[in-house]
């Protein structure tokens, strides 16, 4: 069974592939059931393997560099989090025609949140501005550059209003992000960021934050990257909260809003064919984005 693609040069991936890679290259694990993982994530094609593991395979070629990132920095971070994260438990090299390295992790249970359906806000808003304050405080010294300022991202996103006009209010998204184009990028000291936290990348058990996954975009930047959770996932009626436990200033909250709306405005056209959760939420941040900018907030 191949896990449905969403790339036009997406490597393939199945269960014979899976299989036959863990045969050569960890044959303690070869005899354990293996079942693909349905989700809307992009970048990794997954494989339940047992109960408590799980294979990714980078699906594109941009998604390679990011086994070495997490393999490198995951390990060192997760004690220092108030949930689970991902532990890598081995790192798989190319073989059996599949180009690229990819990874064997430890399983983690829970389940996303749908944006419309959360049962305490409140909470989960407090919930995440506490593992996003625990990143913060990690010593940022050595880790990897993350994130781009906007203005290295005005080319594709105006790229891609182009490309949704008559699907949005492609003149209102042009003047909001026109507007955060216009403010101050980040001169304070690098924290630690996951870099795309989202509802697929956020898991819940009986309602309560118990894991953030896919750290694909780990390391250190400007503090707004973080905040396109208080768009893509958060319920305007929380944002505040959000905000008032991090102390997160005008500048950084605006950016914080200008990367969500970039973010869904390039997804949007790009995955509207291949990944409808995925498009649905980035119609969802368009739409909060541009009424919070409507509002004043």
């Amino acid at each position: 069974m191949t896990v449905g693609k969403m790339h036009f040069n997406e490597v393939d991936t199945d269960l014979s592939l899976v299989g036959r890679l863990l045969a050569t290259q960890f044959p303690q694990w070869a005899n354990l059931p293996i079942e693909p993982v349905h989700s809307a994530g992009t970048d990794n094609a997954m494989y339940r393997l047992g109960n408590d593991m799980v294979v990714r395979l980078p699906r594109i070629h941009w998604a390679v560099e990011a086994v070495e990132r997490e393999h490198r920095w995951l390990p060192p971070l997760a004690p220092l989090l108030p949930v689970a994260i991902p532990i890598p438990l081995g790192t798989g090299t190319p073989g059996e025609g599949y180009p690229w390295h990819w990874s064997v992790y430890r399983w983690l249970e829970g389940e996303n949140p749908a944006v419309d359906r959360i049962a305490d806000p409140h909470l989960l808003a407090m919930e995440i501005a506490e593992f996003v304050a625990a990143l913060q405080r990690i010593d940022p010294a050595d880790g990897p550059p993350a994130g781009l300022p906007l203005a290295m991202q005005d080319a594709q996103v105006r790229t891609s209003i182009e490309a949704l006009r008559g699907m949005i209010d492609t003149d209102a998204a042009t003047v909001v992000w026109e507007a955060a184009l216009q403010i101050p990028e980040w001169t304070g000291p690098p924290v630690w960021l996951h870099s795309d936290l989202a509802p697929g990348n956020v898991l819940l058990v009986e309602g309560r934050l118990s894991a953030v996954i896919d750290f694909s975009g780990v390391g250190v930047g400007d503090p707004s990257g973080d905040l396109r959770v208080a768009w893509n996932l958060l319920p305007a009626g929380v944002r505040n909260i959000f905000r008032a436990a991090l102390q997160v200033d005008d500048a950084t909250w605006a950016r914080g809003r200008g990367r969500a709306l970039a973010q869904a405005l390039v997804q949007l056209p790009y995955y509207r064919g291949t990944n409808p959760l995925l498009a649905y939420n980035a119609r969802h941040v368009i739409h909060e984005v541009l009424t919070d900018h409507k509002h004043g907030s």
